[in-house]
């Protein structure tokens, strides 16, 4: 690692790495509003290992509340740390009010989780510019998020469906969780509150179901390339789930899998690529991946990309847990979007470090590309 020179009067080193060491993927996931704050506390409960998490809000005590170690207020000059109202206009103004917090804290990352319950303010209309940040950064980028439920009201749904539009602009994959949905799954007398958990819970499997194929050792890892492979540029995804015990635990929780009430109308065999996440207890057999991964291989389009891993969980014993990322649904207009994203960017950006007690400005070798970052891709192009 050799220092540059000085830049006159910052009182910043900037080092450049020739020959940066090899790591693992950097991998962070950011909860966007009262549901996204949510969904990472519940992650965060559930011990997933080898993430960075993050939080973002316009209410601040939402963001007091949160168990994340990186907290962002958004729009604190908008909103006073009282929320956006329900409202995605504000939640949008409020995340460009501080594009430079965002791009600081998603800096460096290899993937990058945008988490968040569409239909309210700041999750609604602030996801799709953090995620068109993160995307210029040149991380592979993925939308994880629910729509309303239906007692939700239609303004909600409304807002859900526009959120969605925008965020398959500036993502490589969006997996959607229709909330409606869980109640196929649920028994009938789950109160209001534990609806809303479960809701956050289906959001924490979806991430798992990726990131632990990358960063939790097991029978067959899959390395970031592979998941990249299957994730970038493929539009619209679905996730399916099942679980079982028994003799016949791997038939059992793969056919829950690929007929969940989450995949909506769609099937896998309309997927691009498929994602298989394949978690059992330490007495997990190769049989029963093979068995897993074959029933999926069937079910699926032949000329679909499929790749799956399997997991060990101490915790679980006699269980078998199968998860499901079906991609691609859309893929021509993800690719596009992403393209025009990628555009604005240099081929290979610069590296550099802060050395202790650096305050957030940024070094003249990077600013070009700051100042590019600040209007998000997918706002620049509906200006145009």
């Amino acid at each position: 690692m050799t220092p540059d020179a000085r830049q006159p009067g910052s009182g910043i080193n900037i080092f450049i790495d020739d020959d940066p060491p090899i790591t693992g993927a950097r991998i962070k996931v950011i909860g966007i509003g009262g549901g996204g704050g949510n969904a990472v506390n519940r992650m965060i409960e559930a011990g997933i290992e080898g993430i960075e998490f993050l939080v973002a809000n316009t209410d601040l005590q939402a963001l007091k509340r949160s168990r994340a170690p990186i907290k962002i207020q958004l729009g604190g000059r908008l909103t006073k740390g009282l929320g956006a109202g329900a409202d995605p206009t504000i939640g949008r103004d409020a995340a460009l009010e501080d594009t430079e917090k965002i791009i600081e804290v998603l800096e460096g990352a290899d993937m990058v989780f945008v988490t968040t319950g569409l239909g309210g303010g700041t999750g609604t209309g602030g996801a799709p510019i953090i995620a068109s940040l993160a995307t210029e950064l040149n991380a592979l980028t993925v939308a994880v998020v629910t729509k309303p439920f239906h007692f939700e009201g239609r303004r909600r749904m409304q807002q859900a469906e526009q959120g969605l539009r925008e965020l398959r602009e500036c993502v490589d994959t969006v997996i959607t969780i229709p909330n409606e949905r869980l109640l196929h799954m649920v028994e009938r007398n789950v109160s209001l509150a534990d609806s809303f958990k479960i809701a956050d819970d289906v959001l924490r499997q979806a991430v798992q179901g990726i990131s632990d194929l990358i960063t939790v050792p097991g029978l067959i890892n899959l390395d970031f390339a592979d998941v990249k492979a299957i994730m970038a540029g493929m539009g619209l995804a679905l996730m399916g789930a099942g679980r079982a015990s028994g003799e016949h635990r791997a038939m059992e929780a793969t056919q829950q899998a690929i007929s969940s009430p989450l995949l909506e109308e769609a099937t896998i065999e309309g997927a691009k690529g498929v994602l298989i996440n394949i978690t059992g207890g330490p007495d997990l057999t190769l049989y029963e991946v093979n068995e897993a991964s074959s029933i999926i291989r069937e079910a699926a389009d032949e000329d679909a990309n499929i790749i799956f891993g399997a997991v060990i969980d101490e915790s679980l014993r006699d269980e078998m847990k199968i998860t499901v990322i079906a991609t691609g649904f859309d893929k021509e207009s993800a690719d596009s979007g992403r393209i025009a994203a990628n555009a604005a960017m240099p081929a290979t950006p610069p590296r550099y470090t802060r050395t202790p007690g650096d305050d957030l400005t940024r070094p003249a070798v990077n600013q070009a590309r700051t100042d590019d970052l600040d209007v998000p891709t997918f706002i620049r192009k509906k200006a145009d």
